[in-house]
């Protein structure tokens, strides 16, 4: 694989591309050990970097680069799944000890446990308060150790549930009964692909006591394959692409972005629409952190 490209390349000053003042921090994990269907989800973060070097700076009328993007080096996804995880946990807890906000680029679903709770554990150090987390997906992802692995991408969403943490989820359309069951058990917001697309809603309230700190985990398939095709696990009847940023936007009205994470591109080889789309909506979230 080539060497790992900047977000967003040569469009940054290098006063924009340091770590230590970067309000984004991106951390590219193309893990892929326990995808069910597709492959190609190792491939994600090179191609999500790669089409950002596409992107203009000002997006929705504001330049997130203006605050600093830095891309660190790839975590090693040859280890054990769980040292990867541990790794990840690691690099998200320094980034938000820093008060910046991790990015972090997949690779299959199941790295959100180690990005997600990197961000609990520096938020807890800091004191500031509970996460909640908004989820778009196609699948529930709440499976019981999927497959035997208990770091699955079919299982991710029911690992962080167990650690307490509310969340909201959007776009769901393909879910088995057991999976049913855990999001009721859960407490889990559920705003279901079906009714979301047929109702052409691109807008929620969340309840008040909805944690105002928000981590947005973006699997790529909860799109429509119309707009994302390049995805391991696609399924028709998906969000559009100013839907889902609409939706997620207006979970973040009097709350604030802490984490972000785009998972499951398995890119294309001459198809380069779904790695532009993602690092878009890289980008577009970026702007709403601000």
């Amino acid at each position: 694989m080539s060497q790992i490209p900047q977000f967003l390349g040569e469009e940054l000053s290098a006063t924009e591309n340091t770590m230590a003042t970067a309000r984004f921090e991106v951390v590219p994990c193309g893990l892929e050990a326990t995808v069910s269907y597709g492959t190609g989800a190792a491939r994600g973060p090179q191609a999500i970097l790669e089409a950002s070097q596409q992107l203009e700076r000002l997006v929705a009328g504001k330049t997130p680069c203006a605050e600093g993007i830095f891309t660190h080096p790839a975590v090693d996804c040859d280890q054990p799944i769980e040292q990867v995880m541990n790794e990840l946990r690691t690099r998200t807890r320094e980034i938000s000890a820093r008060g910046h906000v991790p990015v972090t680029l997949g690779g299959e679903h199941s790295i959100s446990y180690g990005a997600v709770m990197g961000v609990v554990d520096g938020l807890t150090d800091a004191g500031a308060g509970p996460i909640g987390l908004v989820h778009i997906d196609a699948h529930a992802d709440f499976r019981d150790a999927y497959q035997g692995h208990k770091h699955s991408h079919a299982s991710v969403m029911n690992l962080l549930a167990a650690e307490g943490l509310p969340m909201a989820s959007f776009g769901v359309r393909a879910l088995a009964e057991e999976e049913e069951a855990a999001r009721r058990a859960h407490g889990v917001i559920t705003f279901d692909g079906p009714d979301l697309v047929r109702a052409q809603t691109a807008s929620v309230t969340l309840p008040d006591d909805f944690p105002k700190n928000i981590y947005v985990t973006f699997d790529v398939d909860g799109l429509d394959p119309s707009v994302i095709p390049a995805t391991g696990t696609p399924v028709p009847g998906g969000l559009g692409f100013y839907q889902a940023l609409d939706l997620i936007e207006s979970t973040l009205v009097g709350r604030r972005c802490v984490g972000i994470d785009i998972v499951e591109l398995a890119p294309i080889e001459g198809q380069s629409v779904s790695d532009f789309t993602a690092a878009s909506i890289a980008y577009h979230l970026m702007k709403m952190a601000l």
